[in-house]
């Protein structure tokens, strides 16, 4: 090791332990220790810190989230857009150095992280969505999409199912150009791994068809560096370096467990600095050959992005439709003629939410050749599959759809990182039950507002006989709870495609919750929807009850009207598919659908009543369902449980009385 590297790691793990110290917050253990790995990593890394979207960068993911001070660090000393003031205020209100990285607001981050084992997860879909665009722009001599993707772990991202499951894919998918910097130093906020945790991880990756190597000192960059020159070599397997690292090294809590998410304190920063030879007084010191040594690594990182530049060049010029094709892939617009394709806003016979979403993800399909996405093992359910066009696999890199096994969470993260890596239209889809096993990335989609589409089908007790381990109740209300996400439930196909063309609009996470029963077509249903909540059926002058419904229920609503009529009530059907969107309209148009003045409302939603209380309020009525389901044909549940005409109409005349 030079004496300025060595000088370059210390300045990084000094850095790391004042900022932490100064917050009195943070997790110093890992920066400290995994610095040298980090650093041999970034010095052979493609970036270019002036430019943090260059698209020809390597992506690196810090999946163990708590560390961040050693990627802000990373970024500061690299000369990215994050200054030494920005280092001072980690972890204060407003600061462009948060707790955990976050995508959008500290720059050169690839990704939000934080939950353990996701951001390794996600790493995994950069890494499928790399060598799909590889395989459809790349050509001889011209390798415009050629990166690496690597990720940072620690062992609490290799204790968390996710990563199993993600690794476990990405092995199965052979990604090659997916390695991942495992470090190693067995401690967590308990103690020692070995009270939970004694397996062999590298038989485990192994097993998983991963390429594995060890590096038995974490201080030795010429090793680290060998094993990721290795891994680089390896074409048909993704690679695991485990780096076996002493947490919070050289400093008096080395290898104990206060050392992970407790400022050292300024006696053991005294001490750190004394057994590191660290002869400089002022805090936030960067000395002046580290900075010379950091500014000749951005040289070499600009001499690769020239280069780079003058092929992108030749490339355009040799490959005009090519280079057409790619900046579309990469531009949200829509295609004007989207919004007016008869096959979106043309349904006949009475079908199935779920079937109507098949034919417009079809529809979609051929206005977007850059979809790219699957289900959990359920797409002949779902009814996900993109017509025609092949499966992704180690032997078909250019395809549409994905097989990602029953690996819900993974599945999901996989997705953020398809996203995240730029040109590539995503989607993912299970049964709307098994949200539960989607929600943490879901909720990651959403901080990093990703307009990620959920497609989730088998929306209610409507499943019938798998009984209430697969019949939701509570998820619509959980879902709609998560800020910046969009959660439609659409009532027939018309509502289905408006649903879709306001989550293309949004670029926000939206779900689709879709129906396995058929459902009626309505006349007045269409583009309104678009809106989230809209009348479908009204009467003449004021109603004297609100029927609001989404889904399946609306058909309920729309018998009720018709015997409330008889009746002589009048009443106003309205549908609310999207609640978000509802909200985010003017005061005016919430008034002129929800008038102030009818206080008589019922909602009808087979699904907890949970959401509903800010429409129908203290005078309302709900015919919801607050407990769990069973096993019955749909039909009989639906009217076992209330879900019928009949007991609309009695709710809308408790309500009118």
């Amino acid at each position: 090791m030079q004496p300025v590297e060595t000088k370059a790691i210390t300045t990084i793990r000094i850095l790391a332990a004042e900022a932490i110290q100064k917050a009195n917050s943070g997790h110093p253990g890992l920066p400290i220790g995994a610095a040298p790995a980090a650093y041999t990593l970034w010095k052979q890394m493609k970036q270019d810190p002036s430019d943090p979207n260059w698209q020809g960068r390597d992506r690196f993911v810090l999946s163990a989230g708590h560390a961040s001070m050693l990627e802000y660090a990373l970024l500061h000393l690299f000369g990215y857009d994050l200054s030494m003031e920005d280092i001072k205020a980690f972890r204060q209100f407003g600061s462009k150095t948060p707790g955990h990285p976050e995508y959008r607001h500290v720059p050169g981050v690839e990704t939000t992280t934080g939950p353990l084992g996701q951001g390794f997860a996600i790493a995994v879909g950069m890494a499928m969505a790399e060598t799909k665009l590889a395989a459809h722009f790349n050509r001889d001599g011209f390798p415009v999409v050629d990166n690496y993707t690597y990720v940072l772990m620690g062992d609490g991202c290799m204790m968390e199912g996710v990563a199993s499951e993600a690794a476990s894919l990405a092995g199965a998918q052979k990604l090659g150009k997916l390695i991942a910097l495992y470090d190693s130093n067995n401690i967590t906020i308990e103690g020692n791994t070995d009270i939970t945790f004694t397996e062999d991880v590298a038989m485990r990756f192994r097993a998983f068809d991963w390429h594995v190597q060890e590096v038995k000192d974490g201080e030795d960059i010429t090793a680290i560096a060998s094993a990721i020159d290795t891994a680089k070599a390896v074409a048909d397997q993704p690679s695991l370096i485990i780096v076996h690292t002493e947490i919070a090294h050289g400093t008096p809590k080395a290898g104990t467990a206060s050392a992970h998410g407790e400022p050292l304190g300024e006696d053991n920063i005294k001490a750190m600095k004394a057994f590191y030879n660290w002869d400089y007084a002022e805090s936030f010191t960067v000395p002046e050959e580290v900075k010379a040594h950091f500014a000749s690594l951005r040289a070499a990182c600009k001499t690769a992005r020239d280069a780079y530049d003058q092929m992108w060049a030749f490339y355009c010029a040799k490959y005009p439709e090519l280079a057409k094709e790619w900046a579309e892939w990469h531009s949200d617009a829509l295609p004007a003629a989207l919004m007016e394709d008869e096959r979106l806003w043309n349904w006949e016979k009475p079908m199935a939410t779920r079937a109507a979403s098949g034919t417009v993800l079809n529809v979609l399909a051929a206005y977007f050749p850059n979809m790219f996405g699957g289900s959990a093992d359920l797409a002949p359910s779902n009814k996900t599959e993109l017509k025609g066009k092949p499966f992704f696999s180690p032997a078909c890199r250019d395809a549409a759809n994905i097989h990602f096994g029953i690996r819900e969470l993974a599945m999901a993260c996989a997705c953020n990182g398809i996203l995240l890596y730029g040109g590539l239209r995503a989607f993912c889809a299970t049964f709307f039950v098994f949200s539960d096993y989607v929600k943490p990335s879901l909720r990651l989609s959403a901080i990093m507002k990703l307009p990620l589409l959920f497609i989730l089908t088998h929306d209610s007790i409507g499943v019938g006989e798998d009984g209430s381990t697969h019949q939701p109740i509570e998820q619509l209300a959980a879902l709609r709870a998560v800020p910046d996400t969009l959660v439609f439930r659409p009532a027939d196909g018309k509502e289905t495609s408006a649903c879709y063309l306001a989550a293309l609009q949004s670029g926000l996470p939206s779900v689709l919750a879709l129906s396995r029963q058929n459902l009626p077509q309505y006349e007045n249903s269409g583009k309104a929807a678009m809106k989230g909540g809209y009348i479908l059926q009204d009467c003449a002058g004021k109603p004297d009850v609100i029927l609001l419904g989404t889904g399946s229920e609306v058909e309920l609503c729309m018998k009720a009207a018709a015997m409330l009529a008889d009746k002589g009530k009048k009443a106003r059907v309205v549908s609310m598919p999207c609640m978000e969107l509802f909200e985010a309209q003017d005061k005016a148009y919430k008034d002129a659908v929800l008038p102030l003045d009818v206080r008589a409302r019922v909602a009808v939603e087979a699904a907890s009543s949970m959401s509903w209380y800010r429409y129908v309020g203290l005078d309302g009525a709900c015919v919801c369902r607050d407990e769990f389901g069973a096993s019955g044909p749909a039909s009989v549940l639906f009217k076992a449980f209330g879900f019928t005409a009949e007991n609309v109409v009695a709710a809308a005349e408790k309500v009118m009385a």
